[in-house]
């Protein structure tokens, strides 16, 4: 569901400082905007009212949607669930091929905030009553959202529901401290290898970004990786066999998704992935001791299914988004007996 919305919308934000002459300090992501009187941070809807910091999006939510939990992509969390998945408008970065820059981009593009007015109650209210077994927060980046995501993830604990970021990884350590109460998983983006591929292409930096996925594993938060694979500009064995290594050094348990690049947004002239490209992603990635490399979005390659690292067999067989089977027996591989990496397998 998409909707516009009219009524304005604010709530004074979290993780910010007051500063000299009316600017505002704010420490959400990393950019860590200095924000005159007046002006919006880089994500375009955290805006500062006479050196007040003011969140646009608060309960303005630009998407609502039921998606299996395979489709965030999160395939060792919760297998074959459904989880309700929302999302307001803008985003930290601005990435040229982003497939949602019309909702992502909107506060920058349009520049207007769109969306209808919900309750944190009524998300959950809402997960509860499709069935759902998790709330993601995602198709945007959800660290903008920050206090929205909190408050209605804090209400989903409370009812027996898990929370998921899908995100870019671009928040603070103060942001993922005041989050690891709530945020039981998280599918991060390692975009690339390359602070210049980062700056060019997002207009961001990668540094923060494994910073962060450290900080989420070491506070107990399941996290698995996804790179978009991109023809000619971060596909060279060299570069994904270092993002396969810093995965091995960090947690080779993190389950590594490797995705096709179709063109969109400012980037409508780059070729779309060969699917060869990404079965050699994923055999560069099993070669460096990686226990679970996935590909995706290319439907009937080698990688959607998952098997036991130890002794190779099929556990959770999958067709796109869709669990066909399930042998996983109590977190463990039924025959050999290995434990097998994830949350209620």
């Amino acid at each position: 569901m998409v909707a516009a919305g009219v009524r304005s919308l604010l709530k004074e934000a979290s993780l910010y400082k007051k500063a000299e002459n009316n600017y505002a300090d704010c420490f959400l992501c990393s950019f860590r905007c200095h924000i005159a009187p007046g002006k919006r941070g880089v994500c375009g809807v955290r805006e500062n009212r006479q050196g007040a910091l003011y969140t646009n999006v608060y309960g303005r939510l630009i998407a609502q949607n039921i998606d299996p939990i395979e489709k965030k992509p999160l395939f060792h969390f919760q297998p074959a669930s459904r989880s309700y998945s929302i999302a307001t408008v803008g985003c930290n970065f601005r990435c040229l091929y982003c497939q949602n820059f019309d909702i992502s981009q909107m506060p920058r593009d349009k520049k207007t905030i769109a969306g209808e007015e919900v309750d944190p109650l009524e998300v959950v209210s809402e997960a509860l009553e499709t069935g759902c077994s998790s709330i993601s927060y995602t198709y945007t980046e959800p660290t903008i959202f920050f206090e929205y995501a909190r408050d209605v993830g804090a209400l989903a604990k409370d009812k027996g529901l898990k929370n998921v970021f899908v995100t870019n990884g671009y928040m603070t350590g103060e942001c993922i401290d005041e989050l690891k109460e709530t945020v039981d998983a998280a599918n991060v983006d390692i975009k690339a290898f390359t602070e210049g591929f980062y700056k060019k292409v997002c207009g961001a930096t990668l540094a923060p970004v494994l910073k962060s996925i450290e900080r989420m594993r070491e506070l107990g938060i399941w996290v698995e990786i996804t790179t978009l694979v991109i023809p000619a500009m971060n596909d060279s064995d060299e570069e994904l066999r270092n993002i396969a290594k810093w995965i091995y050094r960090t947690d080779k348990a993190m389950p590594w998704h490797i995705s096709a690049f179709r063109p969109a947004y400012k980037m409508m002239d780059a070729p779309p992935t060969p699917a060869e490209t990404l079965e050699r992603a994923m055999d560069i990635g099993l070669a460096e001791g990686l226990r679970y490399v996935y590909t995706g979005n290319i439907p009937g390659l080698k990688g959607e299914s998952t098997h036991c690292y130890n002794c190779k067999k099929l556990l959770i067989e999958r067709r796109g988004f869709t669990v066909m089977k399930n042998l996983v027996a109590e977190g463990r591989c039924p025959f050999c007996g290995t434990a097998i990496d994830g949350v209620e397998l």
